[in-house]
């Protein structure tokens, strides 16, 4: 049962990621116009900047792990190259 429940807590797919990356960056611009309100100038924009970018980074990282989970798993169901085209010594 707990691992039903965790499933549902693993990105799977590309669009379970882009979700995932959406509401990260609604979370991120949410939280840079409260820097803004807070921190009028410079500083806030700054501080703007830093959470839109940690967003674009952690999207990046999201999509690159997927495609190496991908990767791996495509490489597991194959047999390893050589391996089938050798034929079977008889025993003697």
């Amino acid at each position: 049962m707990f691992r039903k429940i965790a499933r549902l807590f693993v990105i799977k797919t590309n669009w379970e990621a882009y979700m995932i990356i959406y509401a990260l960056a609604l979370g991120a611009v949410e939280r840079g116009s409260v820097y803004l309100t807070r921190f009028p100038g410079f500083g806030g924009k700054l501080l703007f900047l830093a959470c839109t970018g940690a967003v674009f980074m952690a999207g990046g990282k999201i999509l690159d792990a997927l495609k190496y989970e991908k990767a791996q798993r495509l490489a597991a169901a194959e047999p390893a190259p050589g391996r089938a085209a050798l034929p079977e010594r008889e025993a003697a």
